[in-house]
């Protein structure tokens, strides 16, 4: 399975009302709907057969970064690299 997001591509960080609710709400809303930059991705595989991807995402904004889950973010649409 290969990664739905690349190193270099722009991307949206989800709000959370996009979202299934979970723990970490608190640490990602305030970087709900800001335009961030694919830096890194892993991926791990929990189960025999299951890949799930985590990116590295530096957010264009403030220049920080942090880590998503592939549900997390979405490409941005109409944004150059």
């Amino acid at each position: 399975m290969n990664p739905k997001y690349n190193i270099g591509q722009r991307v949206v960080i989800r709000p959370i009302k996009e979202q299934i609710l979970s723990a970490r709400d608190c640490t990602i809303e305030p970087y709900g709907g800001q335009i961030g930059q694919v830096t890194q991705y892993y991926w791990i595989s929990p189960r025999v057969g299951e890949v799930l991807f985590i990116y590295e995402v530096r957010v264009l904004a403030d220049d920080k970064e942090i880590v998503l889950h592939e549900d997390e973010i979405r490409e941005a649409q109409g944004v150059s690299r």
